[in-house]
């Protein structure tokens, strides 16, 4: 079992014990409906061309995805919540533990989420990330890639209950976020491998991007 698993389990199982069973039960009757909307099967995937973006990284400076094609061989687009997710935090760490080796393989990580330029430099100090990460204000992006979706009322109430207040971090009044997702992309903009899932919890495992890329190599 990979450690990102290992840390996505054992933080699963200490929410379990503290949050209280109405709120647990909340929450994943909110997952199933998402699961049942089955959003991701819009969502762009291995076989589509990916949308080229040109967004502000945390210090304010654009990163474009066709400038990162023509200067790598394969780009690595993680979309993510927030810094408010901890499942976010668990997977950008366990991205960054492989940013040498995806350097070594002519791969560009990038990690996109709706949260302010401000937030964005909270993630990247917060889990000592050496690459990049962008702001998608109001989601342009990943309403392009078809991951976007408002996060169900009756949870509001409760991450804000959490000291989590996505308007704040994203100043977007309107609760959208993007479904956690993982594409790399070649120096044609095709998505060579993709990893979408509306349950939050699941992530994409590191060894499955450096498998792709080296498969494609």
């Amino acid at each position: 079992m990979s450690r990102l698993i290992d840390e996505i389990k054992k933080y699963k199982e200490a929410f379990k014990i503290k949050a209280p069973q109405e709120v647990q039960d909340k929450m994943l009757e909110a997952t199933k409906k998402l699961e049942d909307s089955s959003i991701s099967k819009h969502a762009l995937t291995v076989g589509f061309q990916a949308k080229d973006f040109n967004l502000s990284n945390a210090i304010g400076n654009e990163v474009s995805l066709s400038k990162t094609l023509e200067e790598n061989d394969f780009a690595v687009v993680s979309f993510y919540r927030g810094v408010w997710c901890a499942y976010c935090n668990f997977e950008l760490k366990a991205l960054q533990g492989i940013n040498e080796e995806l350097k070594q393989l002519g791969a560009k990580l990038i990690a996109i989420s709706p949260q302010s330029p401000d937030a964005s430099m909270t993630t990247k100090e917060k889990n000592e990330l050496e690459f990049e990460v962008l702001s998608d204000n109001e989601n342009k992006i990943a309403k392009e890639y078809g991951l976007v979706f408002s996060l169900a009322e009756e949870l509001r109430p409760i991450y804000l209950s959490f000291g989590i207040d996505i308007p704040a971090s994203n100043k977007d009044d309107s609760y959208e976020i993007p479904m956690p997702a993982t594409y790399v992309i070649n120096k044609n903009k095709e998505i060579i491998f993709s990893f979408i899932d509306e349950d939050y919890t699941k992530r994409c495992e590191p060894q499955d991007i450096l498998e792709a890329i080296k498969k494609n190599s």
